[in-house]
């Protein structure tokens, strides 16, 4: 067995490309209209306005850390050398929550395409096996499963604008305004973890960075054409979306844009039933450029012994972090069996917010600290960028707390249980030294 610690540089700006977009393109697809539930379609809009400003600058800063230090860790390796072993336990905590609670509800999704298409599918089978087999295809190898990657990606945005070029022909202002606001101001609030969603996992292209040829070059464009492209993607799906009749009906199920297409030529016609089946693919990129950033962020906290070290082995053959692609599958098998979409979205955007206030803390302790690191690609509009994303954050944290009081108990409550393990092994491992 190897013990080889080091992955291979053989990723190139499309890929890159491909993953920050495949990583949030199922954002499109679904889990943005449960914000309408909470908002309306023009309070929403105000909520998805906020979160385009706060990942826009947030991007811009991320950037500069990613391309400084490229560490399979990402935002925890950020934090670690920002802040110390605490420092970097939090940003490593908050973002494998993220990575390994956003995968579930894409796993139902798919399985919820699946029953869509062929009814005697049931949802929560059909979404394990796709655990299994997306695992399966990410232990052959980074660049097959990046070239696969860039393969569903290239087939989702083209699936998106056939989208909107069908449904956009139906749109009705009166439907979009209809309820637009119906809970006033607080529904904006109550909106923003779910126009999260919209961008969430796009920061996991930090977690390849050991793996990019020429990062101080690549990763910025990687970085910014994804951002860019998954906006337009956004704007275009909820308007088009919003319009086509009443989206009331649309903001409590797995299925969105199918079931708008079936309110605009029938849900019987065969477009309806190939453009769930193309959507599928949408969703298989999202749901394997998840997994391939959640099982490098194990790889790289079991790799600074945070976790067993057995995680952070690497195949022989495939060189690809096999085991905790295996731990990281089992981890969202149970998730699906035991949570419902909703509250695992909130779970993961909790995480992915701890994880964007940290990082860009980050960014300033290492500006003042660290003034002679190597920083590649710099933040332009420093310090506004970073205290732009950084003040939306603790806004978007605020509201996610008020109106999800009981799910971010329990994040915190196992945060400092962690926490708390850790200072007591750290002080056993004194003792013991001494």
């Amino acid at each position: 067995m190897s013990t080889s610690s080091s992955l291979k540089k053989v990723l190139n700006t499309w890929h890159l490309w491909a993953m920050a977009v495949g990583l949030v393109i199922s954002g499109e697809y679904f889990g943005w209209n449960y914000g309408w539930g909470v908002a309306g379609t023009v309070g929403f809009l105000l909520s998805t306005v906020v979160v385009t400003i706060m990942y826009i600058a947030f991007v811009f800063s991320f950037t500069e850390l990613t391309t400084s230090i490229p560490h399979a860790g990402g935002p925890f390796a950020y934090a670690y050398q920002a802040f110390g072993a605490f420092g970097g336990l939090i940003a490593g905590y908050a973002t494998l929550v993220e990575f390994l609670l956003s995968t579930p509800p894409i796993a139902i999704a798919l399985g919820s395409y699946l029953h869509f298409l062929y009814p005697t599918i049931a949802v929560t089978p059909a979404a394990i096996a796709c655990f299994i087999i997306f695992t399966a295809i990410n232990c052959i190898g980074i660049k097959e499963s990046a070239v696969f990657t860039l393969v569903m990606t290239l087939l989702a945005v083209v699936e998106l604008l056939i989208f909107i070029g069908i449904v956009s022909p139906h749109f009705s202002f009166g439907n979009f305004m209809q309820h637009n606001m119906p809970f006033g101001i607080k529904g904006i609030f109550a909106g923003l973890p779910f126009a999260i969603w919209f961008f969430l996992g796009i920061e996991g292209v930090a977690m390849v960075a050991e793996e990019v040829k020429a990062p101080n070059t690549t990763i910025p464009r990687g970085y910014l054409t994804g951002i860019f492209t998954l906006l337009l993607l956004a704007v275009g799906v909820m308007l088009a979306t919003g319009g086509v009749g009443n989206w009331q009906l649309l903001s409590n199920i797995d299925y969105p844009l199918p079931e708008a297409i079936g309110m605009v030529v029938g849900k019987g016609n065969s477009l309806t039933k190939l453009f769930a089946g193309i959507g599928v693919f949408g969703l298989m990129a999202s749901f394997h450029s998840l997994i391939t950033s959640s099982s490098r962020q194990l790889f790289a906290l079991s790799r600074s012994n945070y976790l067993p070290k057995f995680l952070s082995h690497i195949h022989p053959k495939f060189q690809t972090p096999i085991h905790a692609l295996v731990i990281g599958a089992i981890i969202g098998i149970v998730a699906i069996m035991s949570g419902t979409t909703s509250q695992l979205i909130i779970l993961s955007v909790l995480g992915a917010v701890v994880m964007y206030i940290i990082s860009m803390v980050s960014v300033f302790a290492l500006r003042k600290n660290q003034p002679q690191l190597v920083r590649p690609f710099k933040i332009p509009f420093y310090p506004i960028m970073p205290f732009i994303a950084l003040l939306l954050s603790v806004v978007c944290l605020i509201a996610i707390v008020y109106y999800n009081w009981q799910v971010s108990l329990l994040f915190f409550i196992i945060l400092l249980i962690i926490l708390l393990l850790y200072k007591g092994l750290d002080k056993y491992r004194s003792i013991m030294h001494d």
